[in-house]
């Protein structure tokens, strides 16, 4: 994991869930179950005003009994959210993403929050990384330990 960037190492050829601060909540909903995605992108054109997320539908709208079909997004996002540049390493927002307890993570052309957007990464994203680095990690200790031939998954 330690020199794979954001993009294109850990996402590629996303298609970005995007809609604008004026878009009510129903949208939002209806747009995620959709597209199965539990975050989507607050944007005006190209440039990141905040994220919406399956935990801002459940504690800001269903748990304050808001309307979703007259709330805004933008009166119930996450306005200016951090993010991420496109080189940043997967590592970076692992780290990030810990230390703030959130599941998903722009990624900005400039890595500035009003940026324009590129995609968003999520810790599933970063879970196969991590998993696949693993693997690899094991591979190579049972290549240097048995020899090149040797592998678990090998028959005997």
């Amino acid at each position: 994991m330690p020199n794979r960037k954001l993009i294109p190492d850990v996402i590629k050829d996303q298609q970005l869930v995007c809609l604008p601060p004026e878009a009510s909540v129903q949208d939002a909903a209806l747009l995620m179950a959709e597209r199965r995605v539990a975050a989507l992108l607050v944007t005006q054109g190209r440039s990141l005003k905040g994220i919406f997320t399956e935990r801002d539908l459940a504690a800001r709208v269903v748990a304050a009994g808001r309307d979703p079909v007259a709330t805004r997004l933008a009166e119930v996002m996450t306005a200016s959210p951090d993010t991420l540049g496109p080189d940043a390493h997967a590592y970076e927002a692992l780290d990030l993403m810990e230390r703030h307890h959130y599941r998903h993570l722009p990624v900005t052309a400039d890595g500035e929050s009003d940026g324009m957007v590129m995609g968003i990464v999520s810790i599933r994203d970063l879970f196969a990384v991590v998993r696949a680095h693993l693997e690899d990690e094991i591979r190579d200790r049972e290549a240097f330990i048995f020899g090149s031939n040797y592998s678990a998954s090998a028959p005997p």
